[in-house]
């Protein structure tokens, strides 16, 4: 319930105008440079002025600038951006009077378009609008006859209309592209959450499971014993022998059980783990166990989260299980390093191999589906190669330093 909530707040809150704006940067000033261009073409064409060029260069290079910082400057002080803006598009329209029109049908409907994108409320969208129109027809009244004006003035509203309903469509697909972004980090936080919950279920059964089989498994015995004590009070010698023969079953059992659940559960949190010795504890309990030798290369400096070192510890273990049980091999070499922020794994034997095509299909043969699963849950990769001549298995996984989920 808390996640669905989170999400109707996110999707509900208004997106950040700056992003919008500093997502716009790149597209305006590629804009911005052909206007720039097809100004100075208009102007030299008609009439060469020196001095002008280059003071239009250098107020034409302040309006590129103050759009490049446009997300910063919107902040605070958005009128000031809008009415900077114009004011040099208008210096630059009365410097370069024969190019003025492609400065004035080209930069000012731009700046209608930002605003479209910054604000919410129609007033100052209308107000932008209305303060770009009123520079328009000033430029153009003073610098140009009537019937020129009557040329310009449609192309300058067909221009508007068009980067009207560019930025209504560019501001949906900017608005899209957060949101799904939002989303995705939603749902990723979401899916760290639901395994972490996961891990800890499963923590708490184990427990449950180490509570009921020593609990149990103990005060059985005990029953037994005393049942045993008092047969042998009552001289029933050969009663007594057979309960502690049965006695003697049980705690065996019991004591079966306990270990395998002790095993799942050695694993502490990261911070009471040392990654580099509970990987050697593994590997010094398999060759006590099956007598293969293993040569271990471990390489490890950052600090993993617990995710990551539990997982990664369960895999070691389980490729290590399946050489015991499948590989006939007599030698097995386990390399771990870290490279990149990520930690790469590799399990080698020289053993009889197997079929890898057959993963997965055989009945109740499932350890290398669970390897496949754990590195999944780390988004990590794995690769099982096998041959006559041994198998090897090779998994990496990023570390995500900082992380101590």
């Amino acid at each position: 319930m808390k996640i669905i909530e989170k999400y109707k707040i996110h999707q509900e809150a208004p997106f950040n105008n700056e992003e919008v704006m500093l997502v716009s940067r790149v597209p305006i000033l590629i804009w911005t440079l052909l206007v720039y261009v097809a100004t100075l073409i208009l102007q030299n064409f008609n009439e060469l002025i020196f001095l002008n060029s280059l003071f239009f260069s250098i107020t034409y290079f302040f309006h590129i600038l103050v759009h490049w910082y446009s997300n910063l400057l919107t902040r605070f002080w958005s009128w000031l951006y809008f009415l900077t803006q114009g004011l040099m598009i208008l210096t630059c329209a009365l410097l370069m009077p024969f190019g003025s029109p492609a400065v004035l049908i080209g930069l000012l409907p731009v700046l209608i378009g930002q605003s479209i994108g910054l604000y919410s409320h129609n007033r100052k969208i209308i107000f932008v609008s209305l303060y770009s129109v009123s520079m328009f027809f000033y430029a153009e009244i003073f610098l140009r006859k009537a019937y020129e004006l009557l040329l310009i003035t449609p192309l300058f509203f067909l221009m508007l209309i068009i980067v009207i309903a560019y930025s209504m469509l560019f501001l949906q697909q900017v608005h899209a592209r957060l949101r799904t972004q939002s989303f995705l980090k939603d749902l990723e936080n979401a899916h760290r959450k639901v395994e972490e919950l996961t891990l800890a279920n499963e923590r708490q059964r184990m427990a449950r499971d180490l509570h009921d089989t020593l609990a149990q498994g103990v005060a059985s015995f005990i029953m037994q014993l005393e049942a045993a004590d008092e047969f042998i009070v009552q001289g029933n010698i050969r009663r007594s022998q057979e309960i502690i023969q049965q006695s003697m079953g049980q705690a065996r059992r019991t004591l079966a059980e306990a270990r395998r659940v002790i095993n799942n559960l050695r694993l502490n949190s990261a911070s009471e783990m040392v990654f580099h010795e509970e990987l050697t504890d593994e590997i010094q309990r398999f060759f006590q166990a099956t007598g293969i030798n293993v040569y271990p290369k471990i390489q490890m400096s950052s600090q993993m989260s617990r995710m990551l070192m539990e997982h990664s510890l369960y895999i070691v273990s389980e490729c290590l299980t399946n050489v015991a049980k499948h590989a006939k091999a007599d030698n097995v070499w386990v390399t771990v390093n870290e490279q990149n922020d990520r930690i790469e794994i590799e399990v080698k034997d020289n053993g009889t191999g197997f079929d890898t095509s057959q993963v997965g299909k055989q009945a109740g043969h499932y350890g290398l589906l669970g390897l496949f699963e754990r590195v999944r849950l780390i988004g990590g990769e794995i690769q099982i190669t096998s041959a006559s001549n041994g198998t090897r298995i090779r998994m990496e996984a990023p570390i995500h330093k900082g992380d101590k989920l």
